[in-house]
């Protein structure tokens, strides 16, 4: 791709979130989601092969679905209040409307099921943009209208993504898939807390980012697509296979890495106000997700294919991972840690 079109829809994208973020009306709201969707497809089918363009079909006829609902629901909304402003939902049907639309932007469950096979069909690069960039703005707005959504539709899928986000990795041998899954489950854990706290699902948001950006980067470093070429990721570069481990660790929620941090607050927070069934759900689908994540740190550190000749052995090479990655390494793995340090 040019470097002049690939500036032009990096910008729009840039330019599609901030208008979302910045927006009050849901006109300049549903321009700036449907800018963000119009910026990636391009970034999809770069690679020309029919597995991105069937990505790229799938994510455009979602996508067009959600905005339609969204807009619907903003129309709906106007027609009974009188007025666009994104903060004045107080109709059932526009709210109920909304919340499904900004589910099946998101990918929460039972609206799932296009983000893994979207995610199998394109490169490393453009599956971070989607895993991390495209959920800002529809999240931006989930958090802004929280107060005024259906608490249990939203604790319904909440519970549904975080099982379907455990359980539907574990049979997955291919690393994209596996992160669409891990995605699914986060975004679980922040629709969970969102109507009860929303500086929790923020503070969720920035650390999943962290995590999730860090991984994409050590996957692209090692080239590592499935879990074959990631088992014999410790023979080519073992310092990076140990961030990757640490990284696998902290996205399972094990503690005292920075995954563990959100889960918890999460549940503090659920047992305040008297879900401890629902917190002890949700603490038993944790454990899904961390089962995956242990089997890959266990064939990243204790497993190695036989018959490695020692010329494909990778100690001194120069690897492509940017300076960015060591900073989003330490931040996605050992933030929980250094907080104390931070407050002093």
């Amino acid at each position: 791709m040019s470097p002049y079109a690939l500036s032009m829809l990096m910008s729009s994208l840039a330019m599609g979130t901030i208008i979302t973020l910045s927006s009050s009306h849901w006109f300049l709201a549903w321009m700036g989601l449907e800018i963000n969707t119009l910026a990636i497809i391009p970034l999809m089918t770069k690679m020309h092969h029919p597995r991105a363009t069937e990505s790229a079909t799938k994510y455009f006829l979602t996508q067009a679905t959600a905005s339609a609902l969204l807009l619907f629901s903003a129309t709906m909304n106007a027609w009974m209040t009188g007025e666009w402003t994104i903060m004045n939902m107080n109709s059932y049907t526009p709210t109920t409307i909304l919340t499904i639309a900004l589910a099946i932007k998101l990918g929460i469950a039972p609206f799932h099921l296009w983000l893994p096979d979207v995610l199998q069909g394109l490169d490393m690069m453009t599956c971070l943009i989607l895993s991390t960039w495209q959920k800002l703005a529809p999240m931006a707005l989930l958090i802004l209208t929280s107060h005024q959504l259906n608490t249990t539709l939203l604790t319904l899928m909440a519970l549904a993504s975080a099982i379907i986000g455990g359980w539907g990795a574990l049979n997955q041998t291919q690393m994209r898939k596996i992160m669409a899954y891990s995605s699914i489950a986060h975004l679980g854990w922040m629709t969970l807390v969102i109507s009860f706290a929303p500086n929790l699902a923020l503070l969720n948001l920035m650390i999943y980012l962290m995590m999730t950006s860090s991984m994409f980067m050590m996957l692209m470093a090692l080239n590592a697509t499935n879990m074959n070429k990631l088992s014999v990721s410790w023979l080519k570069t073992p310092t990076l296979a140990a961030s990757m481990m640490a990284g696998l660790l902290s996205l399972g929620g094990l503690p005292p890495l920075s995954g563990f941090l959100p889960k918890w607050l999460i549940l503090q927070e659920m047992t305040k106000h008297h879900l401890g069934a629902l917190s002890t759900v949700m603490a038993l689908s944790a454990l899904l997700s961390l089962f995956f994540y242990l089997r890959l740190s266990y064939m990243i550190s204790m497993t190695s294919p036989p018959n490695i000749s020692n010329a494909n052995l990778a100690w001194r090479k120069k690897n492509n991972m940017s300076l960015i990655n060591p900073i989003l390494i330490v931040l996605s793995s050992m933030l929980m840690p250094i907080t104390p340090m931070l407050l002093m």
